[in-house]
Order: structure tokens, then sequence, then C-alpha cells
């Protein structure tokens, strides 16, 4: 019997040990634990929290879900602009020397830091021609028999890619070349393209995919004579007006309402004027302040027409590094002008007889940092900027100027009076120019940032680490500028302009790194903290939009939600715009709670980073007993989205589910109830 029974006891532990680790292995299911009343005390923690609907804070700027892109690694060119080819203007001479990857070389995006245009032939026939350039310094001439090409374009098989070349023939003698799209032992069948004269003519072509390739090829075939190649484009045939189709699209779902542009440091060293005019005839520059080519395709009209398919406001950054108040000025003039100025006159001269009224203007990026072009110490850039603000203002005194600011930094390498006076940057910036500002700017980025040595952290020290920092900036600012006796009691609002996680390993080209659901996770709770500064902080970007740092990822031929993009379109498009007041932070949990503009929906945010669910009961007059769920997790902390596969991170709807017995926030998620009065 005795034996019998340890048969028993064993069978059952085997039994529970195999379901114990099925449940390890089985697909996630957003389904409500069951529970009796007998252990739900040990199973589900429990909380209340009272909110007084009639207790509210400032209406929040529903510019705090700004965006931020800038012209570095594949936020623009690779991200959101649809052109497929590198170095399209050849920047870099063609050479026999083929080796365009510089950095990044183990991934699936390196960098190109050479000519990307491999030749095929005798490398003699090929010469780099500087007398008369097509565009930029020099343009190729190539000799019959003799071809150039570029691999690693990605393609869909079935799919139209449309594109054009701009040839001359030389010394006015007929040529002809034959442009193919190639891929592993087949390719379309070329076009034959015939140059008769001494003059550049611009040619287009057409090609259908016959196979799913990210190792496709473009050549340029000389059959006869000699021939220069101006610049040449391929694109995916369903480009919006130049633009990924399907960044795009995820783009309007992500639905913010403001995007910060062209940079970033990048902007310390741009030349506005070289990104207007024709697109084929503007100027390839080296990236200022990053790797690579600054092709100049993505130029001020093109960032107006972006904002306007997505419908969003533009915030431009003007130069103060490099840059000057009358090129500033001039900017502002092209871009909100009529006739009577010189910048209003280009405008209208490329096509754009209406203004395009930008009202958000940042004076300059991170001129406190020695790493910007045209750094200079805190006593000289206040000059400068009231000098650029002034000039600004003239041209539109309408605008609203974000001035720069750090609330920490004094650069005692470089600025020896701020070190002798301990004057931090914000605070020299709000003493010598407050009145040429509407707003000071604050950056900050936490996580793996790549001038630290810090490692993961655990997830509950990893979440609240951009909400923390929210929070430190506005105490910082509240004390700062009470402090300062020429403000006279007002308080300059913060435009937090850059913020984000920032992770070391690089997956999706420059800066182009992984997030996961603690990520996630975190972008909620600071969206939370948001919502309690609504007072302080009136604009916020997150940065950057796409691949670097960015809310969406892509490949060559696919774009999807990064799990931090999935946080910012579920509450931009349905949480609330007036925050209640009331303690939401409970052990590790974070709540906040809106109200919509008519006050008749009140949405409840909770972000639960701990391993255990949580039920919150809210005691809230007349609730009723049954809301809209949306809940953002995974599997684990480590879930992440990548496109082209399934998500690890999703939003899943629940629909109308009881909060008689409390709001139920699963383990690792981040959770919205819409509660319709």
């Amino acid at each position: 019997m005795k034996a019998i029974f340890t048969c028993i006891l064993m069978a059952f532990f085997v039994v529970m040990l195999l379901s114990s680790m099925l449940s390890c292995v089985s697909p996630m299911k957003l389904v409500p634990v069951k529970m009796d009343d007998s252990n739900a005390g040990e199973l589900m923690k429990s909380v209340s929290i009272r909110i007084d609907t009639s207790n509210s804070g400032d209406p929040i700027s529903t510019f705090i879900y700004g965006q931020f892109i800038e012209h570095l690694g594949r936020c623009i060119y690779g991200g959101i602009w649809a052109e497929m080819l590198e170095d399209r203007k050849f920047y870099f001479p063609v050479t026999e020397n083929y080796a365009p990857y510089v950095n990044l070389t183990d991934t699936d995006f390196p960098v190109v830091g050479a000519s990307p245009w491999e030749i095929v032939g005798d490398p003699s026939l090929v010469t780099m021609v500087k007398r008369d350039p097509f565009v930029g310094d020099h343009t190729p001439r190539l000799k019959a028999g003799v071809a150039i090409q570029q691999h690693d374009l990605g393609v869909v098989s079935g799919k139209d890619y449309v594109g054009y070349i701009w040839l001359k023939s030389d010394q006015n003698e007929p040529a002809r070349v034959r442009v193919s799209l190639e891929y592993s032992g087949k390719s379309n069948p070329g076009k034959v393209i015939s140059a008769e004269t001494g003059e550049y003519e611009k040619a287009k072509f057409t090609f259908t995919a016959l196979e799913d390739t990210d190792k496709a090829t473009l050549k340029i075939e000389v059959l006869d004579g000699e021939i220069f190649v101006g610049t040449v484009s391929l694109m995916p045939g369903d480009n919006i007006k130049g633009m990924r189709r399907d960044t795009i699209d995820l783009l309007k779902q992500l639905n913010a309402p403001l995007y910060r542009w062209p940079g970033g440091n990048f902007t310390s060293g741009y030349e506005w004027r070289d990104g207007i005019g024709d697109r084929d005839h503007r100027p390839p520059r080296k990236n200022p302040a990053w790797t690579g080519v600054e092709h100049n395709d993505f130029g001020t009209d093109e960032f107006i027409l972006f904002c306007r398919e997505i419908n969003a406001e533009p915030m431009i950054a003007a130069n103060t590094g490099f840059g000057d108040a009358h090129s500033a000025a001039e900017w502002v003039d092209y871009c909100n002008s009529g006739g009577d100025t010189t910048g209003g006159r280009y405008r209208i001269e490329n096509g754009h007889e209406k203004p395009f009224n930008v009202k958000y203007w940042c004076v300059g990026n991170e001129m406190f940092g020695d790493w910007q072009l045209g750094f200079m110490q805190l006593k000289q850039y206040t000059i400068k900027h009231n000098i650029v603000a002034k000039a600004m203002w003239e041209a539109d005194p309408d605008l609203v100027l974000v001035g720069v600011g750090e609330a920490y930094r004094i650069n005692e390498a470089f600025d020896p009076d701020s070190k002798e006076r301990n004057r931090t940057w914000s605070r020299g910036m709000l003493e010598e120019s407050a009145d040429w500002m509407s707003l000071i700017s604050e950056h900050f980025y936490v996580g793996r940032v790549p001038w630290t040595q810090e490692g993961r952290k655990s997830v509950l020290e990893h979440v609240p680490m951009a909400k923390n920092s929210i929070r430190e900036l506005v105490e910082t600012h509240k004390q700062l500028q009470a402090s300062i006796e020429s403000l006279k009691g007002r308080f300059v609002p913060i435009a937090l302009d850059e913020w984000n996680y920032w992770h070391r390993d690089y997956e999706y080209g420059e800066l182009g790194c992984i997030y996961d659901l603690q990520d996630a996770l975190g972008i909620a709770m600071g969206l939370h903290e948001f919502y309690r500064q609504s007072k302080y902080i009136h604009t916020a970007n997150y940065a950057q939009t796409v691949n670097v740092i960015g809310a969406i990822k892509t490949t060559k031929t696919k774009a999807e939600f990064a799990s931090t993009g999935l946080v910012l379109k579920l509450y931009r498009n349905h949480f609330g715009s007036i925050p209640l007041k009331f303690n939401g932070e409970i052990n590790n949990l974070d709540v906040m709670a809106a109200l919509n503009e008519t006050g008749d929906i009140l949405t409840v945010s909770i972000v639960n980073p701990t391993d255990k669910e949580v039920s919150v009961k809210i005691d809230v007059p007349n609730l009723p007993s049954n809301a809209a769920q949306y809940v953002i997790t995974g599997e684990n902390d480590f879930s992440y989205n990548a496109p082209g596969k399934e998500r690890g991170v999703d939003i899943h709807e629940l629909g109308n589910v009881s909060i008689v017995d409390g709001l139920k926030a699963g383990p690792l998620s981040a959770n919205l109830w819409k509660i319709e009065f």
C-alpha cells in the first residue's frame, strides 16, 4: 500500500512539473486570472485610489506627443524618404577600390563611407570629371564597354520600381546605355537609353521585381560611345511624393501633432539653401555632424510636404552654430513671407506661391556642448541668441521661439567664465535671453547610453528612469526660475524637444537600437509625468521617430512600430487631455487619469512593471460597471518588435470589461481604460 501511495505521489508531482513546463512555453494569452475569494488576496495585489474629477490640472498641450527627425543614420534616408540608391549624386569618386562600408559592417545596415558604385570592366574607362559637373564637385564619365553598379537594394516580388537617369553624350557623339535591375542569376530586361546630343537629358524607367531580395543590383552599362552620368534615382512605385508608403502609413497611425527638424547636431552645420530648388541639382555634402552623405533630397519643401501629408505642425531648428542671424531670418522669410522678401521670392520661384506659415522655431540646438559645431562660451552665445532671435521675430513677430537650455551643465573645460561664476547654461540663458524666447529647451536620454558603461538594469529600476528625469527637470527649473529676479515671477515653459531611452547596440544603422517591453513601460510612465507637469512642459519631442533611437523601425522593404511607438500611438489617440490630481504612485505602480475635453469620458492608465497582476479600485462618483480596456504587453521584458515578424509587443483591445471589482492590470503591462459617464 505504501509503495502504491508513493507511486501515486510521484505521478502527481510529474504531472504538476509537466504542467508547469508547458505553461512556460505556451503562447501569451490576455485573459483574466480566475480566482475564488479564498485565494484572491494571495494572488492579486489590490490597492484603492480616490479620484476627484473636479480636481484637475492645466490642460496638457497635445505637443507633448511631438516627434523629432534628424538627418542622421536611417531616420530620413532609408526610413522616411523612399530613395533606394546611396550616393545617387556621386559625392564620392567612383574608383576601382570598391569598399563602400566603413561601420556597422556586421549588421544588416552598414554605414556607407565611400562610393557604393562598383566598376564592372576596365577601371580606366571611368573618370571623374570636375569641369562643369552636373551637380556637386564632379561627374562620372563612362566609355563603351564599362559599367557601374550598386548592390544591396531591397525589392519585393511583383512590385514596381520607378527611376530615372540624367545622361549626356560626350563631344556631341551619340551614345547608348542599358539600365537593368539584376538579381541572383536573373535580371529584368534592361532599358536601352540613347543620348543623342551634348546636353543632359532625363530618361525614365520602370522595373517589376522578379523576387524578394535585399541583394538586388542596379546596373548602368555603356553600349556605345562615351557618356556623362549626371544623377540616378530609384524608388518603389507606390511612394507618396517621394516618401515611403509603409513608413508614412505608420506615421499617420502615430498621429504626432508636431515634428522638429532638421536636427539635432546636424542643424548647426546645415545650409538650408542647399536643400531647396530642383532636387537633382541640389549639391551633395558631407553630413556636417554625423557620417555619410547629405544628399539634400529632403529639404524645407519636402519637410513641409511631409508634415502636411501626416497632418502635423512643422518645427524648424535654425542654425546658430555655423549659421547667422541673416540666414535664420531669411529662412523664416522663405517659409512665411510673401514675394516682397528675398526668401519669399525663393519659395515662389520653387513653385510654392502660398507661405508655409511655420510658427514653431528652435533657435539653435545644444549649443552648450563642445561637440556642437560653432560651440562658444555661454556669455558669448547669449549675445548671439539675442541677435538671431531678434532677426527672426522681425521677419515674423508671431513665431514661437525655443531657446537652447541645459539645466545642469557647466562646461568647465572650455567655459572658464561659467565655471568661475558657477552658472549653468539654463541659468545664463534665462538671465540674459529670457526676453528673446518663448520656451526654453531641455534634452535627456536614459538607458544604456553610449557615453556610460552601465549595463541592463532590472525592470523596476529601468522603467521609472524617464519619469524621474522629467520630474527632476521640472523641479530644477521651478527652483532656478524662482531665483532669477529679472524674470519677475514669470515661468518660461519647458520644451523637452529631445527625450527617450537610448541603448548602445545598433541593429538598424547608426543609433538604430532595439526597444523592448520595459522601454515601452518607461515611455508610458514618462507620458504620465508630462500630465502631472502640464503647467510647466508645453512641448516634448520623442527622439527620434524612425530607426535612429526611433519609435518605428524599417528594413529595406518593411516598416513596423517599435514597442515605444505603440505606447505613443495608444496614448495620443485615446488618453484624455485634462489631467486629474491625485496620488497615483503606489509602490512600483504608476497610475494617471484624465478627462476628455467635454468631461464625459474618464481615461485611467496603469503602468505595472511588476511580475504580479494588480487590481486597482478607483473611488469615483457614479462609476459605471464597464469600460473599454487597452493593454500593451509581451511575453517578457525582453520582448520586442521587428519589421516583417510577428509582434513580440502589441496593443490588445479587450473590449468592454467589468471594472466593478477594480481595474485589473496584468504583469509587465501598460493599461488604458476609457470610462464613459
